[in-house]
């Protein structure tokens, strides 16, 4: 029965025009099941669930699509998993609460943000080892580099504010104020905006990079987690309740609240913008949206508790 609800599905995906993002993958942290599932967004199925163990939280996926790396807060480390062969390929022991992750551009170097020590962890994935620490605010989460792979831009939690990280020096060169307990981050294409979804104020903190000031604020639902960016708009999660607000990135208007499943968090556009994949932690499900019509089109099943905080799309094409 299970196998025909999800050809059903996929069915319904490939006719509502999802063909066009067949060759996206989603990484989902299943943070209670502790495993990394692989999911075929167009055909809505799992294609492989990876043992990962420690709570995985984070997860990034390399821009050349070869890596998945993955968070796990228990076990104060990073696995590395080959995103082809479905198999883990490595660990980084990093000790402290590793939380937020993300890459670099060039895929030589993974950041990883340390809830407990104020600090950023800098992996070397050549060696797969810690070569650096840098200094950040309080409880730092999501971590977001820019598309030049210049900037670090990490959303520090307790201290309601984002740290401006020089890569090359690996200093902290400035500190943004924002709104309350800010914790996903994320940036535009063009490298010029930033986004943070503020947990503690219900709303979201629109920042000019190469100002380093906040600029905007946008009114979110109940506890904020993460954004994602597509087509002109902003998707947020609102983990309270149950919704992705929408809000034009021109305007910073709110636009529309979409119901998901309960308790979304991780949230992405895929590679062709036409789609946004959101995970809800407590319905065990991804949702998919259609990004310009506003509406869901689809859901796939999860193992427990998924997170899928950060990057966690892969195109395969």
């Amino acid at each position: 029965m299970r196998a025909l609800v999800l050809a059903a599905l996929a069915a319904s995906l490939c006719h509502a025009g999802f063909g066009s993002a067949r060759a996206d993958e989603a990484f989902v942290t299943n943070q209670l099941s502790e495993d990394l599932m692989v999911v075929d967004i167009a055909g809505a199925r799992s294609v492989a669930t990876i043992p990962i163990g420690g709570k995985p939280a984070g997860v990034a996926v390399s821009a050349d699509g070869r890596f998945a790396y993955v968070t796990s807060p228990d076990a104060k480390a990073v696995t590395v998993v080959d995103a082809a062969t479905r198999q883990v390929a490595g660990h980084v022991e990093v000790g402290g609460g590793p939380l937020g992750i993300a890459v670099a551009p060039d895929g030589k170097t993974v950041y990883v943000a340390d809830w407990y020590a104020a600090a950023v962890r800098v992996i070397d994935t050549a060696s797969r080892s810690v070569v650096a620490s840098i200094a950040v605010g309080a409880s730092p989460s999501g971590l977001a580099v820019t598309p030049d792979g210049k900037l670090l831009l990490s959303a520090d939690r307790d201290d309601d504010s984002v740290s401006v990280v020089d890569t090359a020096t690996r200093q902290r060169k400035a500190v943004i104020k924002v709104g309350t307990r800010p914790f996903g981050v994320t940036i535009d294409v063009e490298g010029k905006r930033a986004y943070t979804a503020n947990v503690g104020s219900d709303d979201v903190s629109v920042i000019d990079i190469a100002e380093g000031r906040e600029i905007g604020r946008v009114q979110a639902g109940m506890r904020p987690y993460a954004v994602a960016l597509t087509q002109g708009r902003g998707f947020v999660t609102d983990q309270y309740g149950g919704t992705v607000s929408v809000f034009d990135l021109a305007s910073l208007k709110p636009v529309k609240r979409i119901h998901v499943g309960d308790y979304p968090e991780g949230i992405a556009a895929t590679a062709d913008g036409k789609r946004v994949i959101v995970a809800c932690w407590e319905s065990n499900t991804l949702h998919i949206i259609d990004a310009a019509e506003l509406k869901v089109i689809g859901e796939i099943k999860t193992g427990d508790g998924p997170r899928a905080f950060g990057a966690f799309l892969r195109r395969t094409e």
